[in-house]
């Protein structure tokens, strides 16, 4: 193999670990949302459309900045927030956290918010 090959292998295995290590736990999420927690679904309305976790609301990532104080007027509020592939819920952590919400989670895809959330 080609080490520019090696370094792309390396990059992508890098990306997914990273953003695996920024999700929250099975067991803290569910803890979260029985405490309370508002689920948020940062994927467009149409994705929103087709299928979401029960209870989440709809605030697509590039509508965040100015819709998030209507549905989490509380900074203190935890947010549990998930995507299609955890990309953008890892981005709009990272939003929300720069407005200083202090307790904001990421789930990661909505399949893995669903696996964790729906459980009973």
């Amino acid at each position: 193999m080609e080490n520019s090959q090696l370094i792309i292998i390396a990059a992508i295995i890098i990306f997914f670990l990273l953003k695996r290590l920024g999700q929250i736990s099975p067991q803290k999420a569910r803890e979260l949302k029985d405490a309370g927690a508002v689920i948020i679904d940062v994927r467009s309305a149409e994705e929103y459309a087709a299928g979401h976790v029960e209870d989440a609301i709809n605030v697509p990532l590039d509508q965040l900045g100015e819709k998030i104080t209507s549905v989490a007027p509380d900074r203190q509020q935890a947010l549990l927030v998930y995507c299609l592939s955890g990309t953008r819920s890892a981005l709009a952590r990272r939003i929300l956290r720069g407005r200083q919400y202090a307790n904001v989670y990421n789930l990661g895809s909505i399949y893995r918010a669903k696996s964790i959330l729906n459980r009973q």
